[in-house]
């Protein structure tokens, strides 16, 4: 319709003005349907034309031609707007989407080609916490996103499983851990040393001495550290792998730091020949950037250890050519802001031929309502006990409206229920903003939650269980509840495609609640089975369109749709 009505346009403004891309890119939607369906802002039209914005839309008012589609053009102020013809309008969506069904809103744009997302990176010296959840929530959304905008997603784990971090569990155990084998499940048991060695730290401040020594005979293959190494880290790994289980997480390919630490060098060799590095008097490798106020950042350690960055180049570069990669994202915290501009400045200097291919989703920190969490000290709000929390309050919820809920069932819901709100939760929020989590707001049936759009796309379902639609007259969807909801299901593609352009989410959250809340507001006024067979056969067909886009947009954030709450 946007392009229908962009065309309009275009036979109306000099060709040199504008051309139709640009003319249907600037098209939007009004904030209220009194403004029209559509609407055109004249404003960069003005110092091409010489004359004021809202002249021009009074003249583009009088002479675009009046057509099938769209009833009514006016002006208002520099806006030309549009109002279309519902009976058109509503048999055009609903037939699209009733016909597309889970494939409606989806487009070609990406044309098939590979993309990488790797995400959450843990460090296996400890359990998967709060923020990962943030973390896993983004990528999956987002891998979702560029599939449905035709991309080839290739979704990737990195174990940061090397380096002092990991050294500091390992010597907590070697000390004290008896040699003992896992009493819990396996990446808490070493998380807990992770902590102890925290705490046995304030008082021998001598173990960071013990830690490099250790760190130094990893390098150095020492038999006995190595195999204590992979003893913890299958614990700390065996233990992920339940958590991302239970969050509905699976990946395509997983790395190791370990497997590349070491890979390297070659490319700083070639570095320092290009001036992009330098080698400084303690034998460390450095790139100053500071001419682009990105400061020094260090490559390689005086002693030839490795750092993040060492192996950021080999396993970017081996990303790339390996799986063929025309982008690569990764979904990291915003701490972490300047060290991804660093990475991707030097790989542009480095002259990689994708290093414009590289990008950072940062996202904010997540504190609970008692506020932030600290690893070392222990105190940390780990996944899997706040899945479990979340669950529990879906339980509980269940059962004081569901009396008869057997117990397999009860789960089923209560699991899917509480997946979905920490996922929702973690999206709604501004990926780049700090954000507050409260497990018993999340699952709340009434608010902004998404057990409040699973419980409308269940209604929705309840309905039709009852009566399945027959042969539609469109124009018998005359009430602006029944045109808000035509008006809001028509822009699902385009808000599928916004999330990609604007690498954020948290839109699509707010147009879902958007949608079930005008349900909502539709089915407590209108009566759909009671009516009248033209009216309940054009309902019935506009609310399964509905439940449609309500379900492909939780596919979307990964969020299942619920047929029975």
């Amino acid at each position: 319709m946007k392009k229908q009505i962009a065309e309009l346009i275009a036979k109306i403004i000099p060709k040199n003005a504008m051309n139709l891309q640009q003319i249907e890119q600037l098209i939007e939607v009004p904030p209220a349907m009194e403004l029209g369906d559509f609407s055109f802002p004249c404003f960069k039209l003005a110092p091409v034309l010489k004359k004021n914005p809202n002249e021009i839309a009074k003249e583009l008012s009088a002479k675009i031609p009046k057509n099938d589609f769209v009833q009514k053009i006016e002006a208002k102020n520099a806006y030309v707007n549009f109002y279309l013809d519902y009976s058109i309008y509503s048999k055009q969506t609903i037939e699209q989407i009733l016909k597309q069904k889970n494939s409606f809103g989806k487009n070609k744009f990406g044309k098939n080609a590979k993309v990488m997302v790797e995400f959450p990176a843990p460090n296996t010296n400890k359990p998967l916490h709060l923020g990962h959840l943030r973390n896993a929530s983004i990528g999956l959304a987002f891998s979702n996103i560029l599939e449905a905008n035709g991309f080839k997603t290739i979704k990737a784990n990195l174990y940061n499983d090397r380096g002092v971090h990991i050294c500091k569990s390992m010597l907590a155990y070697q000390k004290w851990g008896s040699n003992s084998s896992p009493s819990k499940k396996s990446d808490h048991f070493v998380g807990d040393f992770y902590v102890m060695f925290a705490q046995k730290a304030k008082d021998s401040p001598e173990l960071e001495k013990e830690i490099l020594e250790m760190l130094g005979k990893w390098e150095k293959k020492d038999a006995q550290t190595i195999a204590l190494w992979k003893k913890m880290n299958k614990w700390a790994i065996d233990g992920m792998h339940e958590t991302f289980k239970s969050f509905g997480l699976k990946f395509d390919v997983e790395f190791f730091e370990s497997g590349h630490y070491d890979k390297a060098m070659p490319i700083i060799l070639e570095g320092i020949k290009k001036r992009v590095f330098a080698k400084e008097e303690d034998g460390s490798v450095i790139a100053d950037l500071e001419k682009f106020k990105l400061g020094k950042k260090a490559v390689l350690r005086a002693d030839g250890t490795s750092i993040y960055l060492t192996q950021d180049l080999a396993l970017t570069k081996l990303k790339f050519e390996k799986y063929k990669l025309q982008k690569s994202y990764w979904i990291v915290g915003d701490e972490q802001n300047l060290y991804f501009r660093q990475l991707f400045k030097i790989f542009e200097l480095l002259q990689f031929p994708w290093a414009k291919n590289c990008f950072h989703l940062s996202y904010g920190l997540v504190n609970l309502p008692e506020g932030k969490m600290k690893t070392r000290e222990g105190n940390v709000i780990d996944a899997d006990d706040l899945i479990e929390s979340v669950m529990g309050l879906a339980r509980n919820e269940l059962n004081s409206r569901y009396k008869d809920l057997n117990a397999k069932e009860l789960e089923k819901r209560a699991k899917a229920i509480a997946i979905g709100a920490i996922k929702f939760e973690m999206l709604k929020t501004d990926a780049v903003k700090t954000m507050v989590f409260d497990p018993k707001k999340s699952i709340e049936f009434e608010g902004e939650t998404s057990a409040y759009i699973q419980y409308a796309f269940a209604r929705i379902k309840s309905i039709l269980r009852k009566a399945k639609p027959g042969k539609a007259d469109f124009s018998a969807l005359d009430s602006g509840m029944e045109k808000l909801l035509v008006s809001l299901i028509a822009r699902f593609p385009e808000k599928v495609e916004e999330c990609f352009k604007t690498n954020s989410l948290h839109s699509l959250c707010h147009y879902l609640l958007k949608l079930a809340a005008a349900f909502n507001a539709f089915y407590a006024e209108i009566d759909v089975l009671k009516a009248e067979e033209r009216q309940r056969n054009a309902r019935l067909a506009l609310i399964e369109a509905v439940s449609i886009v309500l379900e492909n947009g939780l596919k979307l954030l990964d969020i299942e749709a619920l047929e029975q709450m």
